[in-house]
């Protein structure tokens, strides 16, 4: 990795807010001042990065047992880091307890791919790769997993597609193995009966899950991340995979932003897409 990791494009500016309420003034990503003083912002440096891949080792390596690439140790990383834009959600101490990463076709340029590949084939999802972004190693410090992290990395998201012309997410959410599997094979037995799988943008996972041996007619606890992406309009995209470094069961979403739920589509894209309208128009005055 390089000793000063540029972002480029994906280095954008995103405004503070309040209550979600939009404010301006700022560089990068900010955030509302939320319950125990939470601030959002995006990666500047190797350094903020750094400190992105030390929680998700804790998250990923120590509280769930993940097998990962630690060549320096205490750090998650991988070969996507270093082009990506990393959302960060600090605490009050100014710790890193929230955070994603954003890989856009730009990356894919210069990487080779998209992470998602990796565990699935998604030839279905060819002719959207010039306008699909991915979300990936989302993880909150478990001390901050009450709600409030969540919403405002999903605030950071919207203000960052609202900076941009992407029309699609994707991204992998995780289900943990440690009951043998049964939750997984659960979940995907469900989604599949409300038909929340999508038929045209069937992928097919390389290591697929043997769900269907493990469906046992238990309720199905789903993870917080994939209820988001639910409830924000997003779909399966075929059966789980299974990361064995991860020893989790990977489904792959898919959220055309068209599609965003009008929940989602008020509280967190709708007010930013507005302020970059009027940054346009300014400009455009300001050149006249």
């Amino acid at each position: 990795m390089p000793s000063a990791i540029s972002l480029h494009q994906e280095s954008i500016r995103i405004h503070q807010t309040s209550s979600l309420k939009q404010k301006t003034n700022a560089s990068c990503i900010h955030s509302p001042p939320i319950k125990k003083q939470l601030h959002l912002s995006v990666a500047q440096n190797e350094y903020e990065i750094r400190e992105a891949q030390r929680l998700r080792y804790q998250v990923f390596g120590e509280e769930l047992g993940a097998q990962l690439n630690d060549r320096i140790s205490g750090h998650d990383i991988d070969r996507f880091d270093a082009h990506c834009a990393h959302i960060l959600v600090r605490n009050q101490r100014g710790e890193v307890v929230g955070t994603y990463r954003l890989i856009s076709p730009e990356t894919v340029k210069k990487v080779g791919g998209y992470y998602a590949e990796s565990e699935f084939s998604i030839q279905s999802l060819s002719a959207l790769k010039p306008h699909m972004i991915e979300i990936g190693r989302f993880c909150i410090h478990p001390d901050y997993r009450n709600g409030a992290v969540m919403a405002l990395l999903w605030v950071g998201l919207g203000q960052y597609i609202a900076k941009s012309d992407y029309r699609y997410l994707i991204g992998c959410a995780s289900i943990g193995l440690s009951d043998g599997g049964h939750n997984a094979a659960n979940i995907y037995q469900r989604f599949l009966k409300e038909k929340i799988v999508s038929v045209t943008h069937w992928v097919t996972p390389f290591h697929p899950l043997p769900h269907a041996e493990l469906v046992n007619g238990q309720k199905a606890v789903i993870p917080p991340l994939i209820k988001g992406y639910l409830r924000a309009g997003g779909q399966v995209c075929g059966a789980p995979a299974w990361d064995v470094d991860f020893n989790t069961a990977d489904l792959l979403f898919l959220l055309p932003i068209s599609r965003l739920t009008q929940r989602y589509e008020k509280t967190f894209l709708a007010p930013y897409r507005a302020n970059e309208k009027n940054h346009e128009q300014q400009k455009v005055l300001a050149s006249a």
